[in-house]
């Protein structure tokens, strides 16, 4: 959503009322390192000799799978999440992201309900989704023709990059969105 510590508040209550859990995240999007697929397991023990015995079989899991993993883009992580005026900066950056992407959410849907009409479909369901994707409703026939006529990409099944809509090319989306639903 944006907000970290909001996003963090169920992780924070479970703990709090006593969970014990493991929890998994990804940096790969939020920091741009998708090749470097950086991310934490992190898992909350019931004492110090768990956590010893949850590490060892951590430990046997992973080491077949990798011997040295790369480390650039954690170290990178690390470098931003020990910093105070670094980390605060990152969340600001990621709420100044997703307010955007947000905000094209909303133009996207109000420009598609306003086209002159909507194909018959109800738009709500790009509101009712978080994240930088929202699958669009749209079948893999509606996808090609967005291809093909108006050279819009988007998976097969719909899946549209919101981080790819902008003030400048939303009502190009949703004329083209609109163009394709009124002929199915």
């Amino acid at each position: 959503m944006g907000n970290a510590p909001q996003d963090a508040f169920a992780i924070r209550k479970f703990i709090d009322d006593g969970h014990l859990l493991a929890t998994v995240q990804s940096f790969s999007k939020n920091f741009g390192l998708y090749g470097q697929r950086v991310g934490a397991l992190s898992i909350v023990c019931q004492d110090p000799n768990e956590a010893k015995k949850v590490l060892s079989q951590m430990k046997t899991t992973i080491r077949p799978m990798y011997s040295n993993p790369p480390r650039h883009g954690a170290q990178l992580v690390k470098t931003i999440l020990e910093d105070d005026r670094l980390t605060t900066d990152f969340i600001d950056q990621c709420s100044d992201m997703a307010d955007r992407i947000n905000a094209m959410r909303v133009k996207l849907r109000s420009t598609l309900e306003e086209s002159g009409g909507s194909g018959g479909r109800n738009w709500g369901h790009i509101m009712d989704q978080i994240g930088m994707f929202a699958y669009s409703g749209l079948a893999k026939s509606e996808v090609e023709a967005l291809r093909d006529n108006h050279s819009i990409y988007c998976t097969l099944d719909g899946r549209i990059s919101m981080a790819g809509v902008t003030s400048g090319n939303v009502n190009y989306i949703a004329d083209a969105i609109y163009d394709v639903v009124s002929k199915t």
